[in-house]
């Protein structure tokens, strides 16, 4: 039988339930005070940005790139096909 609050995320369960309805906690993964919810990725109260970018992308910064010269030339050809439509 489930329980009335989650252990997991303390979210309150239905009656009836198989599973947690926030966390999905359940009977095979531990209703019990045990149950560790660790490394999921799920940010918290102590959530550093710095430090999960550094895991993310590394050292290095992230560094926006501009649009491929090859997209410049298929507008710069689409818009001379549609002048020259236009005007013939």
């Amino acid at each position: 039988m489930a329980p009335e609050t989650c252990p997991h995320c303390g979210a309150v369960v239905p009656r009836r339930a198989q599973a947690c309805p926030a966390c999905g906690a359940d009977e095979d993964t531990g209703w019990s005070e045990s149950a560790h919810a660790d490394n999921l990725g799920i940010p918290d109260d102590n959530f550093d940005y710095e430090k999960f970018v550094q895991e993310e992308f590394g050292s290095g910064r992230a560094k926006p790139r501009g649009i491929h010269w090859v997209w410049w030339l298929t507008a710069l050809a689409l818009v001379v096909l549609f002048v020259f439509f236009i005007f013939r």
